[in-house]
Protein backbone atom coordinates (compact mmCIF):
# COMPACT_ATOMS: atom_id res chain seq x y z
CA UNK A 1 0.00 0.00 0.00
CA UNK A 2 1.35 3.41 -0.98
CA UNK A 3 0.40 6.62 0.79
CA UNK A 4 -1.06 9.41 -1.33
CA UNK A 5 -2.84 12.69 -0.74
CA UNK A 6 -6.53 13.00 -1.60
CA UNK A 7 -8.08 16.25 -2.83
CA UNK A 8 -11.69 16.98 -3.83
CA UNK A 9 -12.01 19.33 -6.81
CA UNK A 10 -15.01 21.69 -6.84
CA UNK A 11 -14.45 23.07 -10.37
CA UNK A 12 -12.58 21.82 -13.45
CA UNK A 13 -10.00 24.50 -12.78
CA UNK A 14 -9.38 23.03 -9.31
CA UNK A 15 -8.45 19.75 -10.98
CA UNK A 16 -5.93 21.27 -13.39
CA UNK A 17 -2.40 20.80 -12.09
CA UNK A 18 0.97 22.07 -13.24
CA UNK A 19 2.60 18.66 -13.27
CA UNK A 20 0.46 15.68 -14.15
CA UNK A 21 3.12 13.01 -13.68
CA UNK A 22 2.61 12.37 -9.95
CA UNK A 23 -0.87 13.84 -9.60
CA UNK A 24 -3.77 11.92 -11.11
CA UNK A 25 -7.50 12.58 -11.39
CA UNK A 26 -10.06 9.99 -10.35
CA UNK A 27 -13.69 9.86 -11.45
CA UNK A 28 -15.40 6.45 -11.36
CA UNK A 29 -12.15 4.78 -10.32
CA UNK A 30 -12.76 1.58 -12.27
CA UNK A 31 -9.47 1.99 -14.16
CA UNK A 32 -7.23 3.97 -11.81
CA UNK A 33 -7.63 1.44 -8.98
CA UNK A 34 -6.39 -1.28 -11.33
CA UNK A 35 -3.37 0.86 -12.16
CA UNK A 36 -2.61 1.15 -8.45
CA UNK A 37 -2.87 -2.60 -7.92
CA UNK A 38 -0.66 -3.49 -10.88
CA UNK A 39 1.96 -0.82 -10.23
CA UNK A 40 1.20 1.04 -13.47
CA UNK A 41 0.65 4.26 -11.54
CA UNK A 42 1.83 5.44 -8.14
CA UNK A 43 0.69 9.08 -7.79
CA UNK A 44 1.57 11.16 -4.79
CA UNK A 45 -1.82 12.91 -4.99
CA UNK A 46 -5.25 11.94 -6.31
CA UNK A 47 -7.76 14.62 -7.30
CA UNK A 48 -11.40 13.54 -7.09
CA UNK A 49 -13.45 14.94 -10.01
CA UNK A 50 -16.70 13.35 -8.87
CA UNK A 51 -17.94 16.38 -6.95
CA UNK A 52 -17.69 18.93 -9.78
CA UNK A 53 -21.26 20.11 -10.51
CA UNK A 54 -22.53 19.95 -14.07
CA UNK A 55 -19.99 17.49 -15.47
CA UNK A 56 -22.48 14.65 -15.49
CA UNK A 57 -25.06 16.47 -17.59
CA UNK A 58 -26.41 15.13 -20.90
CA UNK A 59 -28.38 17.69 -22.93
CA UNK A 60 -29.34 18.66 -26.47
CA UNK A 61 -28.73 22.21 -27.66
CA UNK A 62 -29.76 23.03 -31.21
CA UNK A 63 -27.81 20.66 -33.43
CA UNK A 64 -25.42 19.44 -30.71
CA UNK A 65 -25.58 16.82 -28.02
CA UNK A 66 -23.48 17.78 -24.99
CA UNK A 67 -22.23 15.01 -22.71
CA UNK A 68 -20.32 15.78 -19.52
CA UNK A 69 -17.21 13.76 -18.74
CA UNK A 70 -18.68 12.47 -15.47
CA UNK A 71 -21.76 10.94 -17.11
CA UNK A 72 -21.69 7.21 -16.41
CA UNK A 73 -21.72 4.73 -19.29
CA UNK A 74 -25.14 3.47 -18.18
CA UNK A 75 -26.54 7.00 -18.04
CA UNK A 76 -25.28 7.77 -21.56
CA UNK A 77 -26.47 4.42 -22.89
CA UNK A 78 -29.97 4.80 -21.46
CA UNK A 79 -30.49 8.48 -22.28
CA UNK A 80 -33.46 9.01 -24.62
CA UNK A 81 -31.78 11.66 -26.79
CA UNK A 82 -28.60 9.60 -27.17
CA UNK A 83 -30.64 6.55 -28.15
CA UNK A 84 -32.65 8.49 -30.74
CA UNK A 85 -29.99 10.80 -32.19
CA UNK A 86 -26.74 8.84 -31.68
CA UNK A 87 -27.81 5.22 -31.37
CA UNK A 88 -24.35 3.76 -31.83
CA UNK A 89 -23.03 5.72 -28.83
CA UNK A 90 -25.78 4.23 -26.68
CA UNK A 91 -24.97 0.76 -28.02
CA UNK A 92 -21.23 1.21 -27.48
CA UNK A 93 -21.67 2.36 -23.88
CA UNK A 94 -23.99 -0.52 -23.04
CA UNK A 95 -21.62 -3.03 -24.67
CA UNK A 96 -18.79 -2.09 -22.30
CA UNK A 97 -17.90 -4.10 -19.18
CA UNK A 98 -20.74 -5.15 -16.85
CA UNK A 99 -23.80 -3.26 -15.62
CA UNK A 100 -22.22 -2.75 -12.20
CA UNK A 101 -19.04 -1.26 -13.67
CA UNK A 102 -21.03 0.88 -16.12
CA UNK A 103 -22.79 2.45 -13.14
CA UNK A 104 -19.41 3.75 -11.93
CA UNK A 105 -17.35 4.13 -15.09
CA UNK A 106 -17.49 7.59 -16.70
CA UNK A 107 -17.37 8.42 -20.38
CA UNK A 108 -14.49 10.79 -19.64
CA UNK A 109 -12.36 8.11 -18.02
CA UNK A 110 -13.36 5.28 -20.34
CA UNK A 111 -11.71 6.78 -23.42
CA UNK A 112 -8.45 7.15 -21.47
CA UNK A 113 -8.19 3.56 -20.27
CA UNK A 114 -4.98 1.67 -20.94
CA UNK A 115 -4.46 -1.16 -23.38
CA UNK A 116 -5.57 -4.67 -22.46
CA UNK A 117 -2.27 -6.16 -23.65
CA UNK A 118 -1.48 -8.98 -21.21
CA UNK A 119 2.21 -8.12 -21.23
CA UNK A 120 1.31 -4.63 -19.98
CA UNK A 121 -1.48 -5.67 -17.58
CA UNK A 122 0.64 -7.60 -15.13
CA UNK A 123 1.69 -6.92 -11.57
CA UNK A 124 5.04 -5.29 -10.92
CA UNK A 125 7.78 -6.29 -11.18
CA UNK A 126 7.09 -6.99 -14.86
CA UNK A 127 8.77 -10.31 -15.79
CA UNK A 128 9.06 -9.59 -19.54
CA UNK A 129 9.80 -6.77 -21.94
CA UNK A 130 7.22 -3.97 -22.12
CA UNK A 131 8.22 -0.47 -23.19
CA UNK A 132 5.04 0.96 -21.68
CA UNK A 133 6.07 -0.33 -18.25
CA UNK A 134 9.87 -0.33 -18.51
CA UNK A 135 11.10 2.09 -21.22
CA UNK A 136 13.78 0.57 -23.39
CA UNK A 137 13.04 -3.02 -22.40
CA UNK A 138 11.36 -3.95 -25.71
CA UNK A 139 7.93 -5.24 -26.70
CA UNK A 140 7.25 -8.87 -25.87
CA UNK A 141 3.97 -8.82 -27.83
CA UNK A 142 5.70 -7.92 -31.10
CA UNK A 143 7.01 -11.47 -31.53
CA UNK A 144 4.82 -13.07 -28.86
CA UNK A 145 1.09 -13.46 -28.25
CA UNK A 146 -0.27 -10.68 -30.45
CA UNK A 147 -3.57 -12.03 -31.79
CA UNK A 148 -5.48 -9.13 -30.16
CA UNK A 149 -3.08 -6.41 -31.17
CA UNK A 150 -2.81 -3.65 -33.75
CA UNK A 151 -3.23 -3.71 -37.51
CA UNK A 152 -2.44 -0.03 -38.04
CA UNK A 153 -0.04 2.59 -36.71
CA UNK A 154 2.18 0.31 -34.63
CA UNK A 155 5.96 0.40 -34.38
CA UNK A 156 8.50 -2.11 -33.11
CA UNK A 157 8.33 -0.23 -29.79
CA UNK A 158 4.70 -1.16 -29.13
CA UNK A 159 1.85 -2.97 -30.90
CA UNK A 160 -0.92 -2.24 -28.37
CA UNK A 161 -4.46 -1.08 -29.17
CA UNK A 162 -6.93 1.31 -27.52
CA UNK A 163 -9.77 -0.78 -26.01
CA UNK A 164 -12.53 1.80 -25.43
CA UNK A 165 -15.96 1.14 -26.97
CA UNK A 166 -17.44 4.67 -26.65
CA UNK A 167 -14.44 6.33 -28.30
CA UNK A 168 -15.11 4.36 -31.50
CA UNK A 169 -18.70 5.61 -31.56
CA UNK A 170 -17.60 9.18 -30.82
CA UNK A 171 -15.08 9.03 -33.67
CA UNK A 172 -17.68 7.78 -36.14
CA UNK A 173 -20.05 10.54 -34.99
CA UNK A 174 -17.29 13.12 -35.61
CA UNK A 175 -17.63 14.33 -32.03
CA UNK A 176 -15.41 16.87 -30.30
CA UNK A 177 -13.77 16.61 -26.89
CA UNK A 178 -13.34 19.59 -24.57
CA UNK A 179 -10.18 19.71 -22.46
CA UNK A 180 -9.32 21.96 -19.50
CA UNK A 181 -5.71 22.75 -18.65
CA UNK A 182 -3.31 25.37 -17.37
CA UNK A 183 -3.75 27.42 -20.55
CA UNK A 184 -7.53 27.35 -20.37
CA UNK A 185 -9.90 25.20 -22.37
CA UNK A 186 -9.52 23.81 -25.86
CA UNK A 187 -11.48 21.58 -28.19
CA UNK A 188 -10.17 18.71 -30.31
CA UNK A 189 -11.88 16.34 -32.70
CA UNK A 190 -12.16 12.99 -30.92
CA UNK A 191 -10.27 11.46 -33.87
CA UNK A 192 -7.26 13.60 -32.90
CA UNK A 193 -7.29 12.89 -29.16
CA UNK A 194 -5.33 9.63 -29.36
CA UNK A 195 -2.01 8.95 -31.07
CA UNK A 196 -0.86 5.80 -32.77
CA UNK A 197 2.68 4.72 -32.06
CA UNK A 198 3.65 6.02 -35.53
CA UNK A 199 1.99 9.39 -34.76
CA UNK A 200 3.97 9.73 -31.55
CA UNK A 201 7.25 8.74 -33.21
CA UNK A 202 6.72 11.27 -36.00
CA UNK A 203 6.18 13.97 -33.37
CA UNK A 204 9.42 13.07 -31.61
CA UNK A 205 7.61 11.51 -28.64
CA UNK A 206 7.96 8.14 -26.96
CA UNK A 207 5.85 5.85 -29.20
CA UNK A 208 5.16 3.39 -26.39
CA UNK A 209 4.20 5.77 -23.60
CA UNK A 210 2.60 8.73 -25.40
CA UNK A 211 -1.01 7.77 -26.13
CA UNK A 212 -2.90 11.08 -26.41
CA UNK A 213 -2.43 14.74 -27.30
CA UNK A 214 -3.43 15.79 -23.78
CA UNK A 215 -0.98 18.08 -22.02
CA UNK A 216 0.27 17.35 -18.49
CA UNK A 217 -2.43 18.16 -15.99
CA UNK A 218 -5.26 18.42 -18.54
CA UNK A 219 -8.61 16.75 -17.92
CA UNK A 220 -11.56 15.92 -20.16
CA UNK A 221 -14.54 18.17 -19.43
CA UNK A 222 -17.01 16.73 -21.92
CA UNK A 223 -17.98 15.97 -25.51
CA UNK A 224 -19.99 17.71 -28.23
CA UNK A 225 -21.72 15.39 -30.66
CA UNK A 226 -23.19 16.88 -33.86
CA UNK A 227 -26.76 15.84 -34.61
CA UNK A 228 -27.60 15.56 -38.30
CA UNK A 229 -31.16 15.12 -39.50
CA UNK A 230 -31.73 11.76 -41.11
CA UNK A 231 -28.53 10.08 -39.95
CA UNK A 232 -28.68 6.44 -38.88
CA UNK A 233 -26.06 4.60 -36.87
CA UNK A 234 -25.08 1.28 -35.32
CA UNK A 235 -22.22 -0.21 -33.30
CA UNK A 236 -21.00 -3.78 -33.69
CA UNK A 237 -18.68 -5.40 -31.16
CA UNK A 238 -17.07 -8.75 -31.98
CA UNK A 239 -15.84 -10.52 -28.85
CA UNK A 240 -15.24 -13.99 -27.52
CA UNK A 241 -18.23 -13.84 -25.19
CA UNK A 242 -21.20 -11.52 -24.85
CA UNK A 243 -20.58 -10.38 -21.26
CA UNK A 244 -17.71 -8.44 -19.72
CA UNK A 245 -15.29 -8.83 -22.59
CA UNK A 246 -13.21 -6.44 -24.66
CA UNK A 247 -13.55 -6.34 -28.42
CA UNK A 248 -11.44 -8.37 -30.78
CA UNK A 249 -12.69 -5.86 -33.35
CA UNK A 250 -15.47 -3.29 -33.21
CA UNK A 251 -17.06 -1.01 -35.79
CA UNK A 252 -19.23 2.09 -35.65
CA UNK A 253 -21.16 3.25 -38.70
CA UNK A 254 -23.04 6.50 -39.27
CA UNK A 255 -24.84 6.77 -42.61
CA UNK A 256 -27.40 8.88 -44.43
CA UNK A 257 -29.61 7.47 -47.18
CA UNK A 258 -31.09 9.07 -50.28
CA UNK A 259 -33.38 6.98 -52.44
CA UNK A 260 -32.21 3.80 -50.76
CA UNK A 261 -28.53 4.55 -51.49
CA UNK A 262 -25.82 5.77 -49.13
CA UNK A 263 -25.34 9.53 -49.51
CA UNK A 264 -22.91 9.96 -46.62
CA UNK A 265 -20.93 7.55 -44.46
CA UNK A 266 -18.62 7.71 -41.48
CA UNK A 267 -16.96 4.46 -40.38
CA UNK A 268 -14.63 3.87 -37.41
CA UNK A 269 -12.98 0.69 -36.23
CA UNK A 270 -11.92 -0.21 -32.70
CA UNK A 271 -9.23 -2.54 -31.31
CA UNK A 272 -7.15 -2.27 -34.49
CA UNK A 273 -4.89 0.65 -33.48
CA UNK A 274 -3.94 2.79 -30.51
CA UNK A 275 -6.76 5.11 -31.55
CA UNK A 276 -10.16 4.69 -33.24
CA UNK A 277 -9.39 4.05 -36.90
CA UNK A 278 -11.48 5.87 -39.50
CA UNK A 279 -11.94 4.17 -42.88
CA UNK A 280 -11.81 7.43 -44.83
CA UNK A 281 -11.18 5.80 -48.20
CA UNK A 282 -14.19 3.52 -47.80
CA UNK A 283 -16.40 6.40 -46.66
CA UNK A 284 -16.02 8.04 -50.08
CA UNK A 285 -16.46 4.83 -52.04
CA UNK A 286 -19.63 3.85 -50.17
CA UNK A 287 -21.53 6.87 -51.50
CA UNK A 288 -24.06 5.74 -54.08
CA UNK A 289 -24.11 2.11 -52.94
CA UNK A 290 -27.10 0.35 -51.38
CA UNK A 291 -26.56 -0.49 -47.68
CA UNK A 292 -26.26 -4.23 -48.20
CA UNK A 293 -23.41 -6.50 -47.15
CA UNK A 294 -22.72 -7.59 -50.73
CA UNK A 295 -22.53 -4.00 -51.99
CA UNK A 296 -20.37 -2.45 -49.25
CA UNK A 297 -17.98 -5.28 -48.43
CA UNK A 298 -15.62 -4.77 -51.43
CA UNK A 299 -15.09 -1.10 -50.54
CA UNK A 300 -14.43 -1.97 -46.90
CA UNK A 301 -11.95 -4.69 -47.83
CA UNK A 302 -10.13 -2.29 -50.16
CA UNK A 303 -9.85 0.27 -47.34
CA UNK A 304 -8.19 -2.38 -45.17
CA UNK A 305 -5.61 -3.28 -47.81
CA UNK A 306 -2.92 -1.19 -46.08
CA UNK A 307 -3.28 -3.05 -42.77
CA UNK A 308 -0.03 -4.44 -41.34
CA UNK A 309 -0.96 -7.61 -39.49
CA UNK A 310 1.34 -9.15 -36.92
CA UNK A 311 2.25 -12.83 -36.78
CA UNK A 312 -1.04 -13.93 -35.17
CA UNK A 313 -3.71 -11.35 -36.01
CA UNK A 314 -4.24 -11.45 -39.77
CA UNK A 315 -7.76 -12.75 -39.08
CA UNK A 316 -8.68 -9.29 -37.78
CA UNK A 317 -8.59 -7.83 -41.30
CA UNK A 318 -11.56 -9.86 -42.58
CA UNK A 319 -13.24 -9.59 -39.18
CA UNK A 320 -12.99 -5.79 -39.28
CA UNK A 321 -14.44 -5.62 -42.79
CA UNK A 322 -17.29 -7.90 -41.75
CA UNK A 323 -18.02 -5.92 -38.60
CA UNK A 324 -18.11 -2.64 -40.54
CA UNK A 325 -20.43 -4.15 -43.15
CA UNK A 326 -22.74 -5.43 -40.44
CA UNK A 327 -22.77 -2.01 -38.74
CA UNK A 328 -23.80 -0.37 -42.04
CA UNK A 329 -26.59 -2.90 -42.61
CA UNK A 330 -27.87 -2.51 -39.04
CA UNK A 331 -27.70 1.29 -39.28
CA UNK A 332 -29.77 1.25 -42.47
CA UNK A 333 -32.51 -0.69 -40.71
Amino acid sequence: MRDFAYVIAKTPEDAVVADGTNIMPIAGGTELLNWFRLGIAAPTSVIDLGHIPGLGTIAQTDDWLSIGALASLNDVGAHAVVRSEAALLSQACLAAASAQIRNRATIGGNVLQKTRCAYFRTEAPVPWACNKREPGSGCAAYAGLNERHALFGWTDDCVATQPSDPVVALAALEAEVELAGRDGRRILPVTELHLTQEDALAAGLDPARTETRMKPGEIIVGYRVPIRKGQRSAYVKVRERASYEYALVSAGAVIELDGGKISRASIALGSVAQKPWRLVKAEHELVGLPPTREAVLPALRAALADARPLSQNRYKISMAAGAAARAIVEASA
